[in-house]
């Protein structure tokens, strides 16, 4: 009987922290979803810790539902890294072909990703991700891998996504305090990629838009390269503040009248009523109507997708992306909120769910649970029967016994 390998995926959101435990029973195929767990998040701000002792206590809730639910001890997962402190650079590398006989290795391969993140970075900085791109063979660009060809000079256009070091440290702290392992450190926005997008939306060319609590986070692929990722500190965690300034309640009604009253379009309202506040909280009184709720989501969410639009317009793909806009996170629930996409982005656009597993637990298959499920199609993919190292895979450990698991990486990234 084939070993059972079991996957965890730990998404630590600004709004809500999510478990996801995968379980494999064979080589091939991808993991079955065999349980969740879910806790608000405390002592995360804008996917930034804020308080350690806090944020330790909101991870261990979700762990021991996770627990409760699957009956394994959860010892080691693949987490997720956001806020607004991450960055990315274009960077290339270059190295000679080893073999005598000119034939490209996939230790060449290896090496020169290698010598592609041999950046200068500051002190303060880290690199999370090293993702190739091109790679170009004696002058010979746009291939996709070039293991087996032959030639001279190999070389590599990488793409680097770098954290604050001090934020990876406070992240790897709470991990640490609340009984785990840190397989792996995955950008979220990446990971929710990983989750809802196919090998020909990534061809064509197309957006994941990651609506979070605190942040939105944004990743672009065209030809099956990725092209840009950034986190913005905007989510929509900012919508529920705004209605409770607009409406003068407070931050737990105004989540309230969101999920049940709101509304991303205000043409999309087709009868202004008015809401007793008091039936939703009986300390609330007044009445606020649907129409002027509905105006304060839509200012935040164009507000979003205006800042979504100028991070496309840096690399001209600004109403340009023939597969569109798949819109992920707990923030793409909003109704209304893909109409508005539509007309702000001037793309196609569509709720992304995770598609590639299969599970009986209804609340996976769920926009807000995209980059949890993720982490463990990422876990699964990448870390398969490798030794569990902090973050071993993406930085800048690439060891000859490494080679396969970097080869299954690059492959992701192939059209």
């Amino acid at each position: 009987m084939a070993k059972e390998h079991i996957f965890v995926g730990l998404d630590v959101g600004s709004s809500q922290i999510r478990v996801v435990v995968g379980k494999q029973e064979s080589e091939l195929g991808s993991p079955s979803i065999i349980g969740v767990g879910e806790a608000a998040s405390a002592g995360i701000r804008r996917g930034v810790i804020v308080d350690i002792e806090e944020a330790v206590s909101s991870i261990s809730e979700a762990l021991e539902k996770a627990e409760r639910m699957t009956g394994l001890t959860i010892d080691h997962a693949v987490v997720s890294v956001g806020g607004a402190q991450i960055s990315s650079q274009e960077s290339h590398g270059v190295v000679a072909v080893a073999r005598a006989d000119g034939e490209i290795t996939e230790n060449d391969v290896v090496r020169v990703v290698d010598a592609s993140q041999a950046i200068s970075i500051p002190s303060n900085r880290e690199i999370l991700h090293v993702i190739p791109k091109n790679f170009t063979v004696d002058g010979q660009t746009g291939i996709k891998d070039p293991a087996g060809m032959s030639g001279i000079r190999l070389e590599v256009d990488s793409q680097i996504i770098q954290a604050s070091v001090p934020f990876i440290k406070n992240l790897t702290k709470c991990i640490l305090q609340a009984g785990l392992e840190i397989d792996d450190l995955v950008l979220a926005p990446l990971a929710a990629a990983h989750s809802v997008l196919s090998k020909k939306q990534k061809e064509l060319g197309v957006a994941v838009i990651d609506l979070g609590g605190g942040t939105t986070g944004l990743v672009v692929f065209e030809e099956g390269d990725l092209i840009t990722s950034t986190i913005l500190p905007i989510g929509s965690m900012h919508i529920t503040n705004d209605l409770a300034i607009g409406m003068r309640t407070s931050v737990d009604t105004a989540e309230k009248v969101k999920l049940q009253y709101g509304q991303a379009e205000t043409r999309e309202v087709k009868k202004d009523l008015d809401i007793d506040l008091s039936k939703i909280d009986k300390q609330e009184e007044g009445k606020i109507s649907t129409k002027h709720i509905a105006e304060i989501i839509e200012a935040r969410l164009e507000e979003i997708f205006d800042l979504v639009n100028k991070e496309l317009k840096k690399v001209n793909k600004d109403g340009q992306l023939p597969a569109g806009a798949i819109l992920t996170g707990g923030g793409a629930k909003l109704p209304g909120v893909i109409e508005l996409a539509k007309k702000q982005l001037r793309l196609p656009v569509s709720l992304g769910q995770p598609a590639t597993v299969t599970t009986v637990i209804d609340r996976v298959n769920d926009p807000a649970f995209a980059t949890s499920v993720g982490l463990v199609l990422w876990a699964n993919e990448f870390l398969l029967g490798s030794s569990r190292t902090v973050n071993k895979f993406a930085r800048k450990v690439l060891e000859n016994d490494t080679v396969n698991k970097m080869r299954k990486w690059f492959k992701s990234f192939l059209p």
